[in-house]
């Protein structure tokens, strides 16, 4: 009942505010303490009694009321920080400003004239009429942050008070030492809190408001303008902040350490509410924010003792990204990464009771969150690739886009596991990984098959390019280019990869699809290159391979006598007419799939999606590195000469057409396929194919063979030494950051942000600028 009653009360100071046509005073504090000191209102319950619609026409008719509303929740949050919350009523003063500020911040943000409302002066009213001082609000940002900051390490509200208890024993909060307070152990600190279920809600209420405050930046246009900084995770992130530190060291402890599983006890989620992975997903989405901060990029990757006025010529310095590109310890590596496999590997663990084991749900935030480490701490990422642990982040990454492959609301998570995956194959050690055995049955509607790791990522990016929805063509290239840059490493692929390798090539080089695109031609450029660096480099293992080239000779025969008049054009375009689709499935038998698979579903209706940035092109996404004989890398900045000229060395910048209006805009000519079928390099497969089909072509006549074991047999002890042209050198094409990477990471991470936070609904409703939300 009691509760009831604090809700009407509330109901009713709400009502009182949005009516009243005169401002308010400040000092009327029995007025204010209405909304926060004499309730006991859950979030839920505020974003239920503050409707949207009143919020606005108290900005829009009552300015100087919602100034003040502001102003005061900020007051009390501060109040509470510097004394630190010692009693109870304190303690719930302090959680319902946050989930009042929680409410009404957006709503603030979406009008521009309101935007720099905690960063200058009130509009709509002076200061002096509500009795404030000259230099009381200015700093209302700053306050707030701090506020905050400081309430994540408020003993007996967020963390576990060291001092024994009684009526002297409050801690002072300017001079505690909130390293002592951090969450969890791990990276930096080796002893484990015991876990408080008020302390991790409470935490979980103030990080949402740190989040609402930083998401002003989803109510700014996109600009690929690197300059751009948030200024709240600027400050937040600076030296300003003493709890900086600690707060990190907190956020990357509780998502590493947290175990989804629990006792091992099935069903055991089903038993207990799990408070925890709230936190967790809460930390994850926090650190990925105050992680987006370009202008650290070239702090992250400095040297540690790199000087003070070096730092000062990259920009404003982001602590926290500071600090993450510092951890270097190998028993820190070690923790954050296991804790990362084992979150993202989650949703693969099999049981024999079916959903007896906890699904965590926020796996693209902890891919985000990867992503950040391995661009701003490059030891992490060599540790990363220096054993076979990668490939426990691997193998979640193909389960992830091989599900999300039909399903358009999750286009976002397509894209950054396939630059997680083109970042890592920028690496040596990356290909040299990927031959060990795949071994797990991890529940794909794959082909089963016998081989590699390199085999599974093979037969899922297949998958992908022939049975994922046609929004992920832009991803082509990328999937393609992964293949490319490891190849030159794959010592032994088996039949299955091998045959969907050169349906790739049989599907792409139709001429239908050449023609039908100005790009398309650089797939087969690309699968060319995959053939020829196994041939050069690896041909001894891969007579699975040279099998299927031999199969398939006509492809590679019909592509150096492709005809380029105009009527053999306009016939081709014609034959595209009546087959549609983007990529032929014919001959692309699947076989069994793993037991336990599901097929990838497309969403269900009615599921909102947020629009991306435009996918850059592979030549704005990489740059070339070319191989030397030691194993070092050197940057290219444009074609070797000893090197056949490639596929993609000069292409324009790309457009992406959908094929109605490309028909408009372009259309093949004969000259335009002279200029790059001059430039197939078919030698080293024409070379192959010269030497080895009249042998095998012998020997089946001779034994009268019709078993392709027996022609394996022979392949596999075969040798082209001395046969083959000269090897041509090793091009990697390395990921490399840009302002229009930049700019996707930030439209990808908020509208994740943005999707994920319904309970409340933050966001849902405001007029969002950043990205667009659409409805399949």
């Amino acid at each position: 009942m009691g509760n009831t009653d604090s809700k009407l009360r509330f109901r009713k100071a709400v009502i009182q505010l949005t009516t009243s046509t005169q401002p308010v005073e400040a000092t009327d504090d029995a007025f204010w303490d209405q909304f926060w000191a004499d309730t006991a209102t859950s979030i839920q319950d505020v974003f239920t009694l503050v409707p949207a619609a009143e919020i606005r026409a108290v900005r829009e008719e009552s300015p100087s009321n919602l100034a003040t509303l502001c102003y005061k929740a900020v007051e009390k949050l501060v109040q509470g920080a510097e004394s630190g919350c010692p009693s109870e009523k304190e303690k719930q003063i302090a959680l319902n400003c946050c989930r009042l500020l929680s409410r009404i911040l957006p709503y603030i943000f979406e009008d521009p004239d309101w935007r720099g409302f905690f960063w200058s002066t009130v509009p709509g009213a002076g200061r002096h009429e509500m009795g404030w001082s000259e230099d009381a609000w200015p700093a209302g940002s700053y306050s707030l942050l701090l506020a905050i900051a400081d309430l994540l390490f408020c003993p007996d509200f967020t963390v576990q008070s060291h001092k024994k208890s009684g009526p002297d024993s409050a801690e002072d909060m300017q001079s505690l030492d909130s390293c002592e307070y951090i969450w969890e152990a791990g990276v930096g600190f080796a002893q484990s809190p015991p876990l408080n279920y008020v302390h991790d809600i409470n935490r979980m209420e103030l990080l949402k408001l740190l989040l609402t405050c930083f998401s002003e930046a989803m109510y700014l246009a996109p600009s690929s303008d690197k300059n751009i900084l948030n200024p709240w995770v600027t400050f937040f992130c600076s030296t300003d902040n003493r709890h900086a530190l600690p707060l990190f060291t907190s956020l990357l402890n509780v998502v590493c350490a947290y175990d989804p599983v629990g006792y091992g006890i099935p069903y055991n989620h089903l038993l207990f509410s799990d408070h925890r992975e709230q936190l967790v997903e809460q930390a994850a989405q926090v650190l990925i924010v105050t992680l987006d901060h370009d202008g650290g990029v070239a702090t992250a990757t400095a040297e540690l003792d790199s000087t003070v006025e070096e730092q000062e010529t990259s920009g404003p310095d982001n602590l926290f990204v500071n600090y993450l590109s510092r951890i270097h310890r190998e028993e820190d590596f070690h923790f954050v990464l296991k804790g990362l496999a084992r979150l993202l590997s989650n949703p693969l663990v099999q049981t024999y009771l079916p959903n007896s084991s906890k699904r965590i749900q926020f796996h693209q935030e902890l891919l985000v969150l990867f992503w950040k480490l391995c661009d701003f701490n490059k030891k992490f990422l060599f540790y990363v690739l220096k054993s076979s642990d990668v490939l426990d982040i691997l193998v979640p990454i193909l389960y992830y886009l091989n599900d999300a492959r039909a399903d358009q609301s999750r286009v976002g998570l397509m894209h950054i596991g396939v630059f997680i995956l083109l970042l890592l194959s920028g690496e040596r050690n990356f290909g040299v990984r990927l031959n060990k055995p795949y071994a797990l049955r991890v529940p794909m509607d794959v082909p089963v098959f016998t081989g590699t790791h390199a085999d599974l990522l093979i037969v899922i990016f297949h998958k992908i390019i022939t049975g994922g929805h046609q929004r992920l063509q832009p991803l082509f290239d990328c999937l393609l280019t992964v293949i490319v840059n490891v190849s030159p490493y794959l010592k032994s692929l088996s039949m299955v990869a091998a045959s969907k390798l050169l349906h790739l090539l049989e599907a792409f080089s139709t001429t239908w699809f050449l023609f039908s695109a100005v790009q398309n031609h650089h797939l087969v450029f690309f699968l060319l290159e995959v053939f020829n660096n196994i041939i050069q480099y690896q041909f001894d293992g891969n007579f699975n391979l040279v099998y299927s080239i031999i199969r398939k000779r006509n492809v590679f025969h019909q592509l150096a006598n492709l005809p380029s008049d105009p009527f053999s054009i306009q016939k081709a375009l014609q034959r595209k007419k009546k087959s549609p689709s983007a990529v032929s499935r014919t001959s692309s038998q699947e076989g069994v799939s793993m037991e336990g698979s599901r097929p990838a579903i497309p969403a269900e209706p009615g599921t909102l999606k947020t629009s991306l940035a435009a996918t850059p092109g592979i030549e704005n996404l990489t740059e070339k590195s070319q191989v030397s004989e030691d194993g070092t890398m050197v940057a290219l900045q444009e074609a070797h000469p000893s090197q056949p000229p490639p596929d993609h060395s000069a292409i324009t910048r790309r457009t992406r057409l959908s094929s109605a209006s490309s028909a408009a805009c372009w259309s093949p000519t004969s000259e335009w396929v002279l200029s790059w079928k001059s430039k197939l390099p078919l030698q080293t497969i024409m070379r192959l194919l010269q030497v080895l089909v009249p042998q095998v072509e012998k020997i089946c006549i001779d034994k009268g063979l019709t078993d392709e074991s027996e022609i394996l047999k022979f392949l596999q002890h075969g040798t082209l030494v001395g046969l083959l042209p000269v090897p041509h050198p090793i091009l990697i094409r390395k990921y490399q950051a840009s302002a229009g990477t930049g700019m996707w990471f930030r439209t990808y991470m908020w509208g994740v942000v943005y999707l994920r936070n319904v309970d409340p609904p933050i966001w849902y409703d405001t007029d969002v600028k950043l990205f667009e939300i659409q409805r399949i």
